[in-house]
Order: C-alpha cells, then structure tokens, then sequence
C-alpha cells in the first residue's frame, strides 16, 4: 500500500484497538497531556508482544521543550536501548540547541545507538528555527522521517510547508504530517501536501469503569483511547484516495 497511518498508543487496550481496525504502525508514548514522554519498559515489552504491525516508541524524557542536559540524554540513550531489547521497529525523539537549531551532536549519538532502528524526529521540529536547513541536518544524521504539523498548530494550518518540504525532500526522507489529522481532513491532506504517511492520535476521552468514587476526592479519572472508527475510517480514506490515483 503506498499510504500508511501511524497511531499513537498511550495504552496497551488503544494499539490493539489501531492495530485491529487498520493502522500500520503505532507510536508508542505515555503522558498525553505533555505531549508524549517515554513509556515505560513493562508498556514497550508488553506492547510488542500485542503487535504484528510496526512499534515505535517515543524517546523523550519529560515534557516542555527539547533542550535536554547531558543528564537527560544519558536516560535517553538508556531507553533506546530497552527499544532494541525488546524488538521495536524504531524510535521517535528530537532535541534542539537554545537557539531553535537541531542538535546535531546529540542527534547523531541517538541514531548511532539506535541502529538498526529507525528514527523519526519528532515535532520538535515545529520549533526549530530554519526548518528546511533543519530538514536538510536531520537527513544527515540519518533519520528516516520526520513528523511535523507545518511548524503551526495542526497540520491543515501547516499544509503548505508541509508541500514544500515533501518537494525539497525528493524522497531522502519521509515527511509526514501530524496534528489535528482526522478522517474528515486526511485525504485533503494528503492532496495538498503529497505527503504518503500520515500521524493521528484517533483520540477520544474514555471514561473510568469504577463503580465507586470518593466523594471528598476531585480528581478526574478517564483516559485518553482510540476512536476504532476513527482508525477504520482513515484508512477508508486513504484507500479510497489510492484506488482513485490508480484507477486514473
């Protein structure tokens, strides 16, 4: 198939749900609300004996921007490492310089200890400064793809440097859009940018299945899941756009 729907796993129940309605490959991650930190490793092992599809596993060690200590990226290195252990396809992550540029020392050091998983460098890339000389160090460092929304809030706002990525790119590496990607915009989205992979979180909010709650307690207990038709019509989507450019 020459399009692919990635979808992100913040529990073990959401990627056996992607995974049985159609995704291709999950991106494994925990703590939503930051934005995606790294799983732990009883989620990674216990996820990659659920799947039969693609597993890769998000490598950020906290929330907030991707300025990371030596301190930080030693934990980062350590978690690649349970990555490859436990037989995932590849890792997401990125780190920047203070100065919005890719951090090419550290960058470097993370695909030379992931090999041979790939690696995806994350939307951190909406923050770097220059984003196609971000693109063209990147490429150099050998990633194999970068998600990105278009260095704006979702991806539709983005979609016009998200083209113009795609076109600089020339398929040395994959650039594929994330944020905001629903069954109600991918084809669009793919159409306008040409992109061939894309990122969704298919999200919905899932409520606790407790019968009993402390009244006195006011903490709020649903979880974030996947949407099953949500994933199932994506891929609907996209199937639809490929049969129609095949027929043509």
């Amino acid at each position: 198939m020459i399009y692919k729907l990635e979808v992100i796993g913040f529990n073990i129940s959401s990627c056996i749900k992607a995974q049985l309605y159609g995704a291709h490959r999950i991106e494994l991650c925990d703590n939503p609300s930051e934005g995606g930190t790294t799983p732990s490793a009883g989620f990674i092992e216990g996820a990659r004996k659920k799947l039969q599809i693609e597993l890769n596993v998000m490598i950020r060690p906290r929330g907030g921007d991707f300025l990371y200590t030596d301190e930080e990226f030693e934990i980062m290195k350590k978690d690649v490492m349970i990555c490859k252990q436990s037989g995932c396809d590849g890792i997401v992550t990125g780190m920047l310089t203070a100065d919005g540029e890719v951090n090419k020392r550290q960058l470097s050091k993370i695909v030379e200890a992931a090999y041979p998983l790939s690696v995806t460098f994350h939307r951190a890339f909406d923050h770097a400064m220059n984003p196609f000389q971000a693109m063209e160090e990147i490429i150099a460092a050998g990633c194999s793809t970068i998600l990105t929304s278009g260095q704006m809030p979702d991806a539709m706002e983005g979609a016009t440097l998200i083209e113009q990525l795609v076109r600089q790119a020339d398929d040395r590496i994959i650039i594929m859009p994330g944020s905001g990607v629903r069954a109600s915009n991918i084809r669009s989205l793919a159409t306008k940018t040409r992109a061939r992979e894309f990122h969704s979180s298919a999200r919905k909010q899932v409520e606790s299945r407790m019968n009993y709650f402390n009244p006195n307690m006011k903490e709020i207990h649903s979880t974030y899941g996947v949407d099953k038709l949500e994933v199932r019509t994506m891929i609907d989507e996209l199937n639809h756009l490929f049969r129609n450019q095949h027929e043509d």
